[in-house]
């Protein structure tokens, strides 16, 4: 089993039990552990109150404990079992209830009767408890105790962010979310992944791109951020991928930018052609995760989506079904695998040019067969396609999608012409 893909399980599986929101000490928590590894990570708090083009950053909201109680003191749920049974943004509450008002601050998934809901009031205050359909059966007592040991107050909304500076002040960005609590594909698949691809740009001996990685809350963090650096992104990125949702086995995803036709678009459609051609291409239109604000009017980034199973097509979406056990080592690993070929498709990404008239003679170079016969022509055929469309009208890319052949299969054979002085590349 690859050590990054099992160093990527051991750090979700450590973050997993926190209690996570848009705002609040479980995020911070979280960015802790992954700050830990990569300490440069800079933090960032936004008030409560503050603007953020349309919206405004909420109260500060925490949560210790809470559940619902028979009167005898029976459990019925408890929030040390799974946070997923408060109500995100719940306010605070100790109170000894009738069954049918309890009813009313219930929430069930009935299709799916033994899974838990993960259900959210950001932005109106309320008090709720979230369990399975089964569970809700068996509340037949006519009064319960129900406790939400919670605070919702004023603070601040943080996020994170690492700039990795490159031979240019052209951009790629990443941007992940860190604001659901125990789901495992859902929510920290993302940050585990962008966390080692961190450490394999800082590992590359050098690069052309300027790597922006951001950690954030889902949709507010987004627009917050968006709403602190906009003109600096607009300038600056050239391509840009969401991270979500990409934990899992069963297979790979990319929602498009707005129009699908950006650099980002065209890069991550090659790699997934290559490296799994069965994926799943959405359109905008079926969007659903941060993409939809770097893609919003008057933002207009190139940033698209990349998932393993998308959020909201997979059945455990949103549910305590979203655990350890839906994710793997290997499913990261292949996440993993996929961005990595990105980047690297990303920094060779140029148009090339052949030094030499007529097709070179690459037998005296010692990248071509010297015995001729049926089949020796094979091992070259990716080489010899690539310098035929050489010639300063395609780049890499472009070249790629031409001639059927990966670009990680390539770069080797760009790298062996340029040392032969017969490639040169421009931008």
């Amino acid at each position: 089993m690859n050590n990054v893909g099992q160093s990527m399980y051991q750090m979700a599986k450590r973050m997993f039990p926190i209690c996570r929101s848009i705002t609040g000490n479980g995020f911070r928590d979280s960015l802790g552990i992954i700050r830990e590894d990569i300490p440069d990570i800079n933090v960032f708090e936004v008030p409560s109150g503050t603007q953020v083009f349309d919206w405004t950053v909420p109260k500060e909201w925490n949560c210790k404990g809470g559940g619902i109680y028979r009167i005898n003191g029976e459990k019925v749920v408890d929030f040390k079992d799974t946070n997923l049974h408060i109500l995100g943004y719940s306010v605070p509450i100790d109170q000894v209830i009738s069954r049918e008002e309890l009813l009313n601050h219930i929430y069930t998934q009935p299709e799916q009767p033994d899974w838990i809901p993960y259900v959210t009031s950001y932005y109106k205050e309320r008090w709720g408890f979230c369990m399975s359909e089964n569970q809700k059966k068996t509340l037949k007592d006519n009064q319960y105790k129900v406790v939400i040991d919670s605070t919702l107050e004023e603070g601040s909304l943080t996020y994170g962010e690492l700039i990795i500076p490159g031979e240019t002040e052209d951009e790629i960005l990443f941007s992940t979310y860190l604001c659901h609590p125990s789901m495992a594909n859902n929510e920290l698949s993302g940050p585990v992944v962008q966390a080692e691809l961190i450490k394999y740009i800082k590992a590359m001996p050098n690069h052309r791109y300027t790597y922006r990685f951001v950690f954030i809350p889902e949709t507010i963090g987004s627009l917050t951020y968006l709403s602190r650096n906009i003109d600096t992104l607009k300038a600056r990125v050239k391509a840009g991928f969401v991270l979500s949702c990409v934990g899992d086995d069963r297979t790979y995803s990319y929602i498009s930018t707005k129009y699908a036709n950006t650099l980002a678009d065209r890069v991550i459609k090659n790699v997934l052609k290559f490296h799994y051609p069965e994926y799943k291409n959405y359109t905008f239109l079926q969007r659903g995760s941060d993409e939809r604000q770097y893609n919003s009017s008057g933002v207009n980034l190139p940033v698209c989506g990349f998932c393993r199973s998308k959020h909201g097509e997979y059945p455990e979406y949103h549910t305590s079904a979203d655990n350890m056990d839906l994710i793997s080592p290997e499913g990261l690993q292949g996440a993993y695998d996929v961005m990595v070929k990105v980047i690297n498709a990303l920094e060779h990404n140029y148009h090339y040019i052949m030094t030499c008239k007529g097709e070179p003679q690459l037998g005296k170079r010692g990248l071509y067969p010297t015995i001729s016969q049926k089949g020796s022509y094979d091992s070259v055929k990716a080489m010899t396609n690539f310098i035929a469309y050489a010639d300063g009208e395609h780049d890499l890319i472009g070249i790629s999608d031409i001639i059927g052949s990966p670009i990680d299969q390539l770069i080797p054979v760009i790298e062996k012409l340029i040392a032969n002085n017969l490639l040169v590349c421009e931008l």
